[in-house]
């Protein structure tokens, strides 16, 4: 079983910048893909980035070159860095886990991004 526990979210202005952290808790942190998604009102939940256990990484056309996916597997977290944000950028923010069959969700952050 892992717990994933997201922070960092807020409300910033566009161009702003924002940090989020994922927390997982549970062994073999570090075999597991790992990924960030997001949901807005009214919309589907979509992959932002993701990274995997070695360390290949993706990203979802419209964050390329301002977001950017990391993790430290000493500190069983994985962090997503958004830079140049923008109002449709707004959204909760998930942490997903993924090992084979597996997956697990955090609760969601939200950000907001606004004038």
């Amino acid at each position: 079983q892992v717990q994933l526990v997201e922070s960092g979210g807020g409300l910033v202005q566009p161009g702003g910048s924002l940090r989020l952290s994922c927390a997982a808790s549970g062994s073999f942190f570090s075999i597991y893909t790992m990924g960030w998604y997001r949901q807005a009102p009214g919309k589907q939940r979509e992959l932002v980035a993701g990274i995997t256990s070695g360390g290949s990484t993706n990203y979802a056309d419209s964050v390329k070159g301002r977001f950017t996916i990391s993790r430290d597997n000493a500190k069983n977290t994985v962090y997503l860095q958004m830079n140049s944000l923008k109002p449709e950028d707004t959204a909760v923010y998930y942490c997903r886990a993924d090992l084979r069959f597996l997956r697990y969700w955090g609760q969601g952050t939200q950000v907001t991004v606004v004038s």
